[in-house]
């Protein structure tokens, strides 16, 4: 390489920050980023870009190349997510967003904006280098069944070597990354259990089926699913969120509840096992009451899986280029990402970028309404990405 990259980033700091607040200021739900990709579609053109595929997938999902110029050589992908939450924002902006119940409250914003810089800066450097740098804008990351699986049907990233993405994170403070050896997030399944039972009045029980009191057996006898079936060294959780059941009268016995739930994992095996057993327990307790139940249970994104010696190396060279005051290794979060389906098929790396302020106190939470990011976490997160190209580039 004739030119130091990671420092070249630094005069496109300030785009990336506007690029952000547009963004933020313009957020759309999951599969509706019509607007979003029109925007970054426009960016690229901008940039000089030509290979640029739109509508990719089951929505709006953009897929853009760069080939370098120097002669053939890996083909590396970056991924960026770009919807936004249906969130009512609460975050001390300047720039707040101008739509009522949608809120950039996962920093989809800041992953765009980043993606977007990045590309600004490699086709300037197209002459530079050797192989073929991949930009996947995924859309629809936040709700199921996801953009990722739909883009790699189409079969673009099918020439794909290695595959790379990042995810903002409240824990961090800017200036920190962290990184997971296997593991970085789990399966997350949710479910859902409409109990149908027989109303009656509370004077003659026997008359009735109560919904209730077989919802109150299912969520007390399936926390023994994990406790009592699963081996302590898998990790699993099942959380039951939401119970709604009864009416207004206090003497009526209901005859409907509907329970909403999730399950966690990072095994497969525990996975089928949990599914299995969750909806053999249930119908088994429900029919004891004599009721009647459906179970709606919905196969989430599966565990995201690194590889672990791409991991080694992205580290290393990311240490190497001091782009960090601190890299270190995170436990595995049971949060559910759809990065995993790319990893599924392709080697990559997926790592966590810190964004907040150093001892501040109002470092707020993913999807909450007051989520917000210091920006200098933007620069840091294009640096991240151009140090994992540079050692692949030049290696070529």
């Amino acid at each position: 390489m004739r030119s130091d990259w990671l420092n070249d980033a630094q005069w496109i700091e300030a785009d990336v920050i506007r690029m952000r607040r547009h963004l933020h200021q313009h957020p759309e739900l999951s599969f509706q980023e019509e607007e979003t990709s029109i925007y970054i579609y426009n960016k690229l053109v901008s940039y000089g870009l030509t290979d640029i595929q739109r509508n990719v997938g089951n929505g709006y999902g953009i897929v853009a190349t760069i080939q370098g110029q120097t002669g053939e050589g890996p083909v590396i992908a970056l991924r960026a997510d770009m919807d936004a939450l249906p969130v009512e924002e609460e975050a001390d902006y300047s720039f707040p967003s101008k739509k009522s119940g949608i809120m950039h409250a996962c920093g989809h914003d800041g992953h765009t904006a980043i993606l977007l810089g990045v590309a600004h800066l490699v086709q300037r450097k197209r002459a530079e280098f050797r192989g073929t740098v991949m930009f996947i804008f995924q859309h629809g990351e936040e709700v199921k069944p996801g953009g990722a699986k739909s883009i790699i049907a189409t079969g673009l990233l099918d020439n794909v070597d290695e595959i790379y993405g990042l995810h903002v994170d409240p824990q961090l403070t800017v200036g920190q990354m962290s990184y997971s050896m296997d593991y970085g997030s789990a399966a997350s399944d949710t479910i859902k259990i409409d109990v149908q039972g027989k109303s009656g009045h509370a004077s003659r029980p026997q008359e009735a089926i109560d919904a209730i009191i077989i919802a109150s057996e299912i969520i007390t006898n399936l926390q023994t699913l994990v406790s009592r079936t699963v081996d302590p060294f898998k990790p699993a959780v099942l959380t039951f969120g939401s119970v709604q059941a009864g009416g207004t009268a206090k003497n009526i016995i209901a005859d409907q509840a509907l329970i909403h739930g999730t399950i966690r994992t990072f095994s497969e095996e525990v996975r089928l096992h949990l599914k299995r057993k969750l909806i053999q327990m249930t119908e088994a307790i429900v029919g004891m009451n004599d009721g009647e139940v459906v179970i709606t249970y919905q196969d989430g994104y599966p565990a995201l899986l690194n590889t672990a010696e791409l991991v080694k190396e992205s580290v290393k060279v990311i240490k190497n280029k001091q782009v960090f005051d601190r890299v270190f290794e995170l436990s595995p979060t049971l949060i559910g990402e759809d990065f995993a389906y790319y990893l599924q098929d392709i080697p990559g790396a997926f790592f966590h970028l810190g964004i907040s302020d150093k001892g501040s106190k109002n470092n707020y939470p993913l999807h909450h309404p007051k989520f917000s990011m210091n920006e200098g976490c933007l620069l840091k997160g294009v640096q991240l990405f151009l140090a994992i190209l540079l050692n692949k580039l030049e290696e070529a």
